[in-house]
């Protein structure tokens, strides 16, 4: 019991950062145990999701709404641009409906291609990794669906509540969805792009990505494209969505 309030402790004193917690518990530093009401799970816990600790830096502390039971199910990550095209969004909506029947679906409650994976998963599984405190709303625009997700499904953060969003808590948070999925879904990426940290992430775990194809002049999905001449799996068609 102490290891886990000293995990908690640290991560509230230091909002989160791995690095610093990590520098933490190696020194065994002083720490006194705040009021928090919140609902987490730490790497010493029994109930910490399996999946996490192949990474290289697994989350020392994971703090959630809803059902962590759902880390143990197969998933899928659907991921892409935050500015979809109406290709893009259409192909996000019909790949999750087909995958969401067999997979709880992963993502990162983002704008764009995220948002629209866990809408169009809601009445199955779905989990969404954050990256900030989950009692913030970022983007407002999927705060409807965050609050659905916190009951019925499961959102996840490394960060303690009141933690807000910073630029670089977003390709930390990547890794999380990357080792949780047992495959990754691109849907659409441009070159530069958080998509493209979560796919490399998936790579260095022999996680298989797979791609939707797009129109050579078309440069928000240049990346995806990319990935395809690299290897990564195409998606041709509703015969190869089903057999994933």
């Amino acid at each position: 019991m102490q290891y886990r309030e000293q995990i908690l402790a640290y991560a509230i004193q230091y909002k989160g950062d791995w690095y610093k917690m990590r520098e933490a518990i190696k020194e065994n530093k002083a720490w006194n145990l705040p009021a928090c009401s919140c609902t987490y799970v730490t790497i010493v816990d029994p109930t910490y999701p399996c999946k996490f600790r192949r990474l290289q830096c697994p989350p020392w502390i994971l703090f959630y709404e809803g059902n962590l039971a759902l880390c143990e199910q197969r998933s899928v990550a659907v991921i892409g641009s935050r500015q979809p095209t109406a290709y893009g969004s259409k192909m996000c909506a019909q790949i999750t409906k087909i995958l969401a029947l067999r997979y709880c679906i992963v993502s990162g409650l983002a704008k764009g291609i995220d948002g629209i994976a866990h809408r169009e998963a809601l009445a199955q599984h779905t989990i969404g990794i954050m990256g900030c405190g989950l009692d913030v709303y970022y983007p407002k625009v999927n705060a409807d669906i965050q609050q659905i997700m916190a009951k019925k499904q499961l959102v996840l953060s490394e960060y303690p509540p009141h933690t807000p969003p910073k630029p670089y808590h977003f390709p930390w948070r990547n890794r999380l969805i990357a080792a949780l999925s047992d495959a990754v879904i691109v849907v659409e990426a441009g070159m530069r792009s958080g998509t493209m940290l979560t796919v490399n992430e998936a790579l260095s775990l022999d996680i298989p990505i797979y791609c939707v194809p797009h129109p050579m002049d078309q440069r928000e999905g240049k990346g995806s494209n990319t990935l395809i001449a690299q290897g990564a799996m195409i998606l041709v068609d509703e015969q190869d969505i089903r057999m994933i």
